[in-house]
């Protein structure tokens, strides 16, 4: 999913800021089913910004690959359905 759309990310770990390997992200707050309303957010040409839902603070990170995070655990990818 990072190399092919929007990458989507999670804060279940409580942090206040999360690295983040694109300008385009989705945020989710929680991983589901605790999730927030998913929030696009387009950093254009700042370096960072905070979601409106949950407060976590996105800071764009040129040394990552595109929608990689730090900490990795803060990357979201759906798992298909069984």
């Amino acid at each position: 999913m990072a190399d092919t759309g929007i990458p989507h990310f999670s804060n279940d770990l409580g942090l206040s800021v999360i690295e983040v390997g694109a300008h385009e992200f989705m945020c989710i707050g929680a991983k589901p089913p605790f999730d927030h309303p998913h929030i696009f957010i387009d950093l254009g040409s700042d370096p960072e910004a905070v979601c409106s839902y949950c407060s976590t603070l996105y800071r764009f990170n040129p040394a990552l690959k595109h929608g990689t995070a730090k900490p990795e655990e803060a990357l979201w990818v759906e798992k298909p359905a069984a």
